[in-house]
């Protein structure tokens, strides 16, 4: 059987694959969240959607059960921007990310006068509050946002004009808290150490290596860059790292670019790659938009504004298809009158027949859901 060539939308096919999107997708909520190593989630709603697409069985009950039992975890590993991730990879990808995510923040920290020293009062006052409010179920049940906010102001710490979200952040990017269970569409703040019980310990070098084995099997093709730009990590360090993995992956050349991915996704190019009329509603900020520094493989160049307009890093909900980002989509109307409309880029902004019905499968199993 000859090779498939490689083109822009067979390399976003890759990527929909390795992403867990094709096929019968991911066995589970843990599983899915666990083989995507971090997956964006600023975006709460946007992220469970991102979950329940990887997971083809899973309805949102089941995404917020997983943040309310802690099997899944979400926190600012990389980037200053809330993930998803396994409970048993935060502390040691923490370890990595956060000394050049804090000196990458010490302009803004000073302009909010956030001294060491206001970081270590701000520990123990969170750390005492959080210990005061634990269940009786045996996890503990936190405290919200605005509670924390409100112990900051009492012990001289104003959380005024993101002072407060930074000193937060700052708590949960050195593991002393982490944001545990839902109340609503919020997550209360729980201890580190009570809610993530187990830890993989890994060096720095390893870890890195590690991360970046596991970001190839799960977002390639990519390349070191790619990785770098998504893990924080210094270019130098991505490549020493692969230099370490390279002979679990595969290489794969395109355009005089080096892309690597897993033998497992490459095997599909000898296969058949799948997805060629595969249309899906993606949330905004998915990986699979989102998790690469160049984009222009999956989204013409041209459209870019169209998915994050003025460049504000609001990422709009994608459509896909065929390996390529064709379009947006949004809700219209409220209640029994609100539809999911599509937006496509080009043309004269309709989908064709069969890609309109196969948008149409991919917001109805949406509209399934949420209401599962």
């Amino acid at each position: 059987m000859a090779r498939t060539r490689v083109t822009p939308r067979i390399i976003g096919r890759l990527r929909l694959a390795s992403q867990g999107l094709l096929g019968e997708g991911l066995p589970g909520v843990p599983e899915a969240v666990r083989g995507m190593t971090a997956m964006q989630a600023q975006d709460l709603q946007a992220a469970l959607w991102a979950v329940g697409l990887r997971v083809p069985r899973a309805g949102i009950s089941a995404v917020r059960a997983a943040l309310d039992a802690g099997t899944i975890v979400r926190s600012w590993p990389m980037r200053g921007t809330l993930h998803l991730l396994a409970p048993e990879d935060l502390r040691w990808i923490l370890n990595i990310t956060t000394a050049r995510l804090v000196q990458g923040m010490a302009s803004r920290h000073r302009q909010l006068e956030i001294a060491s020293g206001d970081v270590e009062v701000c520990r123990k006052i969170a750390l005492d509050l959080v210990s005061e409010t634990g269940g009786a179920s045996g996890r503990p049940s936190g405290a919200t946002r605005a509670e924390l906010f409100a112990a900051f102001e009492a012990g001289g710490q104003p959380p005024t004009g993101q002072r407060g979200i930074h000193l937060l952040g700052l708590l949960c990017q050195s593991a002393s808290l982490v944001p545990g269970p839902l109340e609503g569409n919020q997550q209360k703040f729980v201890a580190f150490d009570d809610w993530i019980t187990t830890s993989r310990d890994l060096e720095r070098e390893e870890g890195i290596a590690e991360l970046l084995l596991r970001y190839l099997r799960s977002h390639g093709p990519a390349t070191v860059r790619d990785f770098a730009w998504w893990s924080n990590t210094t270019l130098t360090e991505a490549r020493a790292a692969l230099a370490t993995v390279s002979g679990e992956l595969v290489e794969l050349e395109f355009g005089g670019t080096s892309y690597w991915l897993s033998p497992g996704t490459a095997a599909l190019l000898d296969d058949g790659v799948p997805g060629q009329r595969t249309v899906m509603a993606l949330p905004g900020f998915d990986e699979f938009v989102l998790g690469y520094t160049d984009r222009s493989l999956v989204l013409p160049p041209e459209h870019a504004q169209k998915i994050v307009p003025g460049g504000n890093g609001v990422f709009k909900k994608a459509i896909v298809a065929g390996g390529e980002v064709v379009g947006t989509w949004a809700r219209q109307g409220t209640g029994r009158a609100a539809r999911f409309v599509p937006e496509p880029f080009d043309g004269d902004g309709s989908l064709g027949p069969a890609a309109l019905a196969a948008f149409n499968r991919s917001v109805e199993r949406y509209e399934s859901f949420l209401a599962s």
